[in-house]
C-alpha cells in the first residue's frame, strides 16, 4: 500500500474509489467500510484509496479531552494495508483543512487530486467547516462533480451495538482486552521505549521490560494480562514475538504511585531491552491488580500467572528466573 502524506505526492492521473475517516483502531466497522471501497474499486478497475487524518480532529478541537488514540498511526496504516487498499492519503489536520467549506474539501481532495469516481462512507459521515457537510450534501456534490456516493449501513456487532472506537475504549478501560479484540478484529497493541524501573521483578525472579512515559496507544485497565512482547527486526518489517506476562498498574504491593506497564518475557533473563522501542500485544486478562499478605504469597501468585499465561499463549510453562542469572543491565 502506498502512503501519501501530502496532496503533492498523489499522482496527477489518479482515479480511485475513496473512503474517508479517522479509522482510529481500525475496528470491524472500519474494515467493513474499507472492504466495500476495495470491492467497488476492483469492479471499477481503479485504485482503492483511503483518506485519513493525523492528528485526530478531537485532539485539535478539544485538547482538554486528552484523547488517547487506540493505536498509533503506524499500526493504523498496517491494519489498513491488510484490507487490500492500494493507497492511503494521511492528511495533516490543521486549519488549512478544517476551515475548508464542504465543496472546497471535495474539490481539492476528492476531485482534483484523488480523481474519485465513487466515495464510500458510513451513514453518519460529516465533513467541511464546522462539520456542516453530511451524506446528503456529499451526494449533491457528487452529482455536480461526477462521482457516486455509496453509503455503508448496519455496521453492528452480534450484540446489536454499533462498532465504534468508543466501544473499544470502554472495553480496554474495563480490562476486557479479549472483548476489545472482538470489536477490533485483531489484538490490541501499545508501543513505547523500555525504561529502567525499580528492578523489584528481577529480584523476585521475574525481570520485566517497563513502559511508563510517552506510551502510544490506550493502556488497558489495571491488572495482569497474557500477551506478546514484540521486538523490531532491523532492516525488515517483521517482528520477534516473545510470550509475556504483563502487569498494568501502580504496583500496590510496594505502595507504588506511578502507573506503569511491565512485561516479563516468560523464563527469560537475558534480554537487554533498555532504550529499545517495543510493542506489547494483549491477549487475555488473567486477574485484577491485587495486594498480598506477604512477598511469598505474591511470588506464588506470579508463578500461577506464568502458568496461566503460558496456557493462554500455547507455549511451554516457564520457571522463575534465577536473579543471579539475569544479564540485562
Amino acid at each position: 500500500m502506498k502512503v501519501w502524506t501530502s496532496l503533492d505526492q498523489v499522482p496527477g492521473d489518479e482515479h480511485s474509489v475513496v473512503t474517508i475517516g479517522n479509522f482510529d483502531g481500525m475496528h470491524q466497522g472500519h474494515k467493513k467500510v474499507i472492504g466495500v471501497c476495495v470491492e467497488r474499486a476492483r469492479r471499477q478497475g481503479v485504485d482503492a484509496v483511503a483518506c485519513t487524518f493525523d492528528p485526530h480532529p478531537v485532539q485539535v478541537h478539544h485538547p482538554e479531552a486528552h484523547l488517547q488514540l487506540i493505536s498509533p498511526l503506524r499500526d493504523r496504516l498496517d491494519a489498513m494495508a491488510a484490507t487490500g487498499l492500494d493507497a492511503t492519503l494521511v492528511v495533516h489536520y490543521d486549519a488549512s483543512v478544517y476551515m475548508l467549506e464542504p465543496e472546497d474539501f471535495v474539490v481539492q481532495f476528492l476531485v482534483e487530486r484523488l480523481g474519485a469516481v465513487e466515495v464510500v462512507v458510513g451513514a453518519d459521515f460529516r465533513f467541511g467547516r464546522r462539520n456542516v457537510g453530511d451524506v446528503d450534501l456529499l451526494r449533491a456534490l457528487g452529482r455536480r462533480h461526477g462521482f457516486e456516493v455509496i453509503i455503508v449501513t448496519d455496521i453492528e456487532g452480534p450484540e446489536g451495538r454499533r462498532w465504534s472506537s468508543s466501544w473499544v475504549r470502554d472495553l480496554l478501560e474495563e480490562g476486557d482486552v479479549a472483548g476489545a479484540a472482538r470489536v477490533l478484529g485483531h489484538l490490541h497493541r501499545i508501543r513505547g521505549v523500555v525504561e529502567h524501573g525499580f528492578k523489584r521483578g528481577r529480584a523476585l525472579g521475574f525481570p520485566t521490560a517497563n513502559l511508563e512515559h510517552d506510551i502510544e496507544g490506550v493502556v488497558p485497565g489495571d491488572g495482569v494480562y497474557s500477551g506478546w512482547l514484540v521486538r523490531e527486526v532491523p532492516g525488515t518489517e517483521a517482528g520477534e514475538f516473545l510470550p509475556a506476562a504483563i502487569s498494568v498498574g501502580t504496583n500496590p504491593q510496594f505502595d507504588g504511585v506511578r502507573r506503569t506497564v511491565e512485561a516479563h518475557v516468560l523464563g527469560r533473563g537475558d534480554l537487554n531491552l533498555y532504550g529499545e522501542r517495543i510493542a506489547i500485544t494483549f491477549v487475555s486478562r488473567i486477574r485484577p491488580m491485587m495486594t498480598f499478605g506477604s512477598v511469598d504469597e505474591l511470588t506464588a501468585q506470579m508463578d500461577e500467572d506464568l502458568r496461566i499465561t503460558a496456557q493462554a499463549l500455547g507455549v511451554g510453562v516457564p520457571v522463575r528466573v534465577d536473579p543471579a542469572a539475569v544479564t540485562a543491565n
